[in-house]
């Protein structure tokens, strides 16, 4: 795949994660983030899998969020790593808050699933 149509495609899945009511479409969990999924929060606290479905479940679905640069990096034939910063819509001024995340996007059985990501509080 051409890497800026992957690029796109792994921007819909990322947008998917944060964006979708994921109480009216679990499914989607499984359909994207991988078994042995772990992230980094904010705080730099681990957090499994669980925990963050938890998090995902519970989260907003109205909150819509801007990506600022969004670009991705191929680890290998399979793996990709994305960088970009993210935004809330009421601060849209990269200034004023966000973080900086990164993930690792795994593709196998022909389908892409998150395997890891951190995310990092800017001031």
């Amino acid at each position: 795949m051409e890497l800026n149509a992957l690029a796109k495609l792994i921007q819909q899945l990322e947008l998917s994660l944060l964006q979708s009511d994921l109480t009216a479409h679990p499914g989607l969990i499984d359909e994207l983030l991988a078994e042995d999924f772990e992230e980094i929060d904010q705080q730099g606290t681990i957090r499994t899998r669980n925990d963050v479905i938890n998090w995902l479940m519970c989260k907003d679905p109205g909150m819509h969020w801007a990506f600022k640069d969004f670009r991705i990096k191929v680890v290998s034939g399979d793996v990709v790593l994305v960088i970009y910063s993210l935004q809330k819509p009421d601060q849209p001024d990269a200034g004023s808050g966000g973080s900086t995340r990164t993930s690792l996007w795994r593709y196998r059985n022909n389908q892409w699933k998150m395997v890891f990501h951190q995310a990092s509080r800017k001031n």
